[in-house]
This record gives structure tokens, C-alpha cells and sequence, in this order.
């Protein structure tokens, strides 16, 4: 394998803005992380990830069943893009965005580099069977829905 095939195959490791549509679209690891309602403490602007799942996430899947138009949907969805990923702590810690933009590298679990879509669920990284959907907890309790394993 030549220098630029390898390159090439292992796409992930160039930085973000030379990725294509589809590059880019393989980089998420599917955990369903970034899909979890947050709450933004006013006076400190932290940020808390809730075990709560936007209505659109199939929780068993860790995909949205909505995904050609979630933003048409969800009006506050947000479009990852390589500022985001870099400069907001609205991805969590593991989230391959996040990493790479960082210039970090993907983790032993990540499906790229396993091989094996599964290895996000084994590694405890997938949200499938820890959340619940927004839509089930009025929002005057989602502060209760506070997790700590996310970051």
C-alpha cells in the first residue's frame, strides 16, 4: 500500500477540514451521546449532561430516526462542525469530533479503530439502555436527570 493510500484509508487522522461528506459522517462513533438534553448552569455556564434523549433518538440504536431532518425538526440541533468540536464543550470528552479537532487521537474503542461497531456499546460509551426520551419527564424536573457519567 502506497503512502497515499494509507493515508487515504485511515481518513481520521488527517485534520477535519480535509475530510469529505462521507469521511466526515464515519468519523461519529454512534455512542448518542451528543443527542442527550444538557443544561447550562446560568451564573457558573457549566454544562450537565441529563440522561435524557431527544425525541428523535432511538435509544436502542443510538441513531436518529429523523437524521436527513433533524434540523428541520429540532430547531436547536446543532450541526457539528470543526469549531464546534474544537472551541464549545457541548460534545462530550469522548466524542470523536471533539478528539480530533483537538488533534487527539480516537480511543481503542472508537469503530475505526476496533473495527467492530460494537466495541462503543462494550467500552460503556453507548447511551442504549441509560436514558430516557425528553419527551417522558416534564421539563421543570430535567435537573434531577443530571448524570456524571458523561463528560
Amino acid at each position: 500500500m502506497t503512502e497515499k493510500q494509507e493515508r487515504r484509508t485511515r481518513f481520521w487522522e488527517r485534520p477535519l477540514g480535509e475530510l469529505n461528506a462521507a469521511e466526515w459522517e464515519a468519523l461519529c462513533d454512534g455512542c448518542g451521546r451528543c443527542c442527550l438534553v444538557k443544561l447550562e448552569d446560568e451564573d457558573s455556564g457549566e454544562l450537565a449532561f441529563t440522561n435524557l434523549a431527544c425525541r428523535y433518538l432511538d435509544a436502542n440504536k443510538c441513531r436518529c430516526r429523523v437524521y436527513d431532518n433533524r434540523f428541520r425538526k429540532v430547531p436547536d440541533c446543532i450541526q457539528v462542525t470543526e469549531s464546534i468540536a474544537a472551541e464549545t464543550d457541548w460534545l462530550p470528552t469522548t466524542c470523536a469530533y471533539r478528539l480530533r479537532a483537538r488533534g487527539q487521537p480516537l480511543p481503542a474503542w472508537h469503530p475505526l479503530i476496533s473495527g467492530d461497531p460494537g466495541s462503543v456499546h462494550r467500552a460503556g460509551i453507548g447511551v442504549a439502555g441509560r436514558v430516557v426520551s425528553e419527551q417522558l419527564v416534564p421539563e421543570d424536573d430535567w435537573e434531577e436527570h443530571i448524570i456524571h457519567w458523561v463528560d
